[in-house]
């Protein structure tokens, strides 16, 4: 499951809120627009959320222009929680409480720190950092 596509946008979600919601997963949904200099930025941040939380947790990058303009939204439709923004990102627990909502690119760690809370982890600090091995050199012998 990739989170963005190779021109930077981010893909539909595989579950709408309210599935998400009725199987208890916490929720990231990420408000975007297509052909916005700053959501395609931010999808790469957004892809890094799906490397470590998304088989723990619902990820759901909302395109704003494709939403359904209504008057008034339930908490299990994603209109609902956007403030006109973009990109916008609103955490939601297990339980469909609203635990996080900014505006704007943040970075990994701001959301990471959230995310960690509600999956009761050990803060960053106090555990060891999950980094990629670089591949520096790549050297290839053929011999006969």
């Amino acid at each position: 499951f990739v989170v963005y596509a190779g021109n930077g946008s981010l893909v539909p979600p595989r579950l709408t809120l309210k599935q998400s919601l009725e199987r208890k997963l916490p929720a990231i949904l990420v408000y975007y627009v297509d052909d916005n200099s700053d959501s395609k930025q931010y999808a790469t941040v957004v892809s890094r959320f799906q490397e470590y939380y998304g088989k723990a947790a619902s990820i759901l990058p909302i395109a704003v222009d494709s939403m359904a303009v209504k008057s008034k939204y339930t908490k299990e439709e994603e209109g609902y929680y956007y403030e006109g923004f973009i990109p916008q990102t609103v955490i939601l627990d297990a339980n469909g409480k609203e635990v996080f909502n900014e505006k704007g690119q943040l970075n990994y760690e701001q959301v990471d720190d959230v995310l960690r809370e509600i999956f009761n982890l050990l803060p960053r600090t106090k555990s060891e950092l999950l980094i990629r091995k670089q591949l520096n050199n790549l050297n290839v012998e053929l011999s006969n």
